[in-house]
């Protein structure tokens, strides 16, 4: 497999995670059992697409695992931001330029 077919998959599998947790975070908080009822089915059905998508390939998920962090951590901080209006912190921005920095590292490895 390509490295950008990888890192497509890979940002793919992120949006899927991050996207699924934040429809089953709306529907914790939805007052009204039909919306939580669907919002849950949903989540959960876009939580098995991440878990498929990040499967199915035949690839070494231990080196890949590094790069899908950051993937997840940017994606998730998009949805906080923008779904739910949460601005990171001081700390969260250090933090995550720290899981960047190591992905950058694991990525460009050449062993």
């Amino acid at each position: 497999m390509s490295r950008p077919i990888a890192l497509l998959i890979l940002f793919a599998a992120a949006v899927l995670e991050a996207g699924g947790d934040a429809v089953v975070r709306a529907g914790i908080h939805s007052s009204q059992i039909a919306s939580r009822v669907a919002l849950f089915l949903l989540g959960g059905c876009i939580l098995f697409a991440y878990g498929w998508v990040v499967n199915a390939p035949p690839w070494d998920f231990g080196k890949l695992l590094g790069i899908y962090v950051v993937f997840f951590f940017v994606v998730a901080q998009l949805i906080s931001f923008f779904a739910f209006g949460q601005k990171p912190s001081t700390a969260l921005l250090v933090g995550g330029l720290l899981i960047v920095s190591g992905g950058l590292v694991i990525g460009l490895a050449k062993n």
